[in-house]
């Protein structure tokens, strides 16, 4: 990691301000995990070679966000409901190849050459296929309104979307930078394109024979998920409102929309289908690139593993396992950091530290048979605690901050003590979550359903926003519900 990556990741963990998504800091062997944009369809569609656009950008593209999801089931049901949308657009002749993103973020787009994507995070999010719907229709809009016309306009925004793409895969440091600084120039249509883009794709849900109520549904789902994420003091994954205007605002514009095309209960929300089709996808991280399990990570693959300090939140992103408190006073980062050859931990430190470190303050030491190396970093408004330390041939970090003057030592060292190697029978009962499809019983409650999921901590609200219930809502014996399970 370089000196401008690090002060990067200093500022950020001071002010909570990565841009994260799934996926293991300092993971260079696999494909680098997804980051959520929405791309600007700002060219008129084509034909041929042209409208195919490029295969190689097409990987990119695929690759950076986390390869492609294989659910035959999901993707034909996907494929069908833009089919239909499509159908009741103004330009029914167009046609999209659909491609599901193993991103656990809620995100889909469409480009102008023809292709849309979806994650697998929305495909879990989403509770009937009329919510589905209404995401794509809203995509599939600022398409085919031409929110920007200017070719060259277009030519270059892709340009850079390539080269962001390309930096990623070849340097991931370089990358994670370019990302977080072009993201909202290359994501953000503006504030009367998204409400144009929101009435027209309530109207083509109509159209289509969806229910129109699904827009306002699938955003208010949206909002709780992230305030379940805000609850804990984290809110960086990646998502749709990374890209679009307050939620609020958006459900209180398509909720209208919808009642001017009629009351609730028009057009058909297909529940049934939909759950039937995402059953069984996976849900939140993949464990290949580490996963998270309360305030524990694991990372198989890079044989590693810690516990987080009671209190603290764990959010494993793309560049780093990132945790804080509630109140936000303390935070840690856990990264894997290159090094050279014969380079020693206080060297490592040092180099990927540009912030004054206590020079008396480093000390060589052994951590459950791993050596390595802590100090003491102060700066104007927080208090660091840093540590790197090898795990077989890998380095990592492990950086602690407290607001203020108070030194975190306690914690830190709590922390540095849970750290230990993953061995291949952890690695072997550590398996994926999943989404299941069951039916609830005569007389279950929505606390009894909800104790049945593998998600970490409260349950319940989870289970709640993942089904799109309201707080106090009872169970409807023989409907099918989701939860996650192993």
């Amino acid at each position: 990691m370089d000196g401008s990556l690090t002060r990067t990741l200093a500022a950020a963990l001071a002010a909570g301000l990565i841009v994260a998504a799934a996926g293991c800091a300092g993971d260079q062997t696999g494909a680098i995990s997804p980051v959520a944009v929405t791309v600007p369809p700002e060219a008129p569609r084509t034909t041929g070679r042209e409208r195919g656009g490029s295969d190689a950008d097409h990987a990119k593209l695929v690759a950076s966000f986390g390869g492609e999801y294989r659910a035959p089931a999901a993707l034909r049901m996907v494929s069908d409901v833009t089919d239909r949308l499509v159908r009741a657009t103004e330009r029914p002749d167009e046609t999209y190849v659909v491609t599901l993103l193993d991103s656990p973020a809620v995100n889909a787009f469409a480009l102008p050459n023809g292709r849309l994507y979806v994650t697998r995070g929305l495909l879990a999010l989403a509770s009937d296929t009329s919510e589905l719907a209404a995401v794509l229709a809203h995509e599939i809009a600022h398409v085919t309104l031409r929110h920007a016309s200017a070719r060259t306009e277009m030519a270059l925004r892709s340009e850079l979307v390539s080269k962001v793409v390309a930096d990623v895969l070849n340097d991931p440091a370089t990358g994670a930078l370019l990302q977080d600084q072009s993201r909202f120039v290359l994501a953000r249509f503006s504030r009367s394109q998204e409400f144009e883009a929101d009435q027209a794709g309530v109207r083509t849900l109509s159209r289509a024979g969806y229910d129109p109520f699904g827009a306002a549904r699938f955003l208010t789902g949206l909002n709780r998920t992230m305030a379940l994420k805000a609850g804990s003091g984290l809110a960086t994954e990646a998502d749709l409102l990374a890209t679009h205007p307050s939620t609020p605002e958006r459900i209180t514009q398509v909720t209208q929309a919808a009642r001017r095309i009629g009351a609730p209960g028009l057009g058909a929300d297909d529940r049934a289908r939909y759950l039937a089709a995402i059953d069984g996808i996976a849900y939140g991280d993949n464990p290949a690139d580490g996963i998270v399990r309360g305030r524990r990570f694991l990372h198989p693959r890079l044989g590693v593993t810690f516990e987080a300090p009671d209190g603290f939140a764990l959010e494993n992103t793309a560049r780093a396992v990132l945790g804080t408190t509630p109140d936000g006073g303390r935070r840690l980062l856990f990264d894997a950091v290159e090094t050279h050859a014969g380079q020693g931990l206080e060297d490592v430190l040092k180099a990927t530290w540009n912030d004054a470190i206590d020079t008396g303050s480093f000390q060589n030491r052994m951590i459950n048979g791993f050596p390595a190396v802590s100090a003491v970093s102060k700066g104007k408004e927080w208090f660091f605690r840093l540590a790197a330390l090898r795990v077989g041939t890998n380095t990592f970090r492990l950086i602690m901050a407290a607001k203020g003057t108070a030194d975190p030592e306690p914690a830190f060292e709590r922390w540095l003590a849970s750290i230990g190697g993953v061995g291949p029978e952890d690695a072997r009962r550590l398996r994926p979550t999943r989404i299941q499809i069951v039916t609830a019983a005569p007389g279950e409650s929505v606390e009894a359903m909800a104790r049945r999921m593998v998600v970490g901590d409260r349950e319940t609200e989870r289970f709640l926003v993942l089904n799109g219930l309201d707080r106090g809502a009872t169970l409807r014996p023989g409907q099918p519900y989701k939860i996650v399970v192993e």
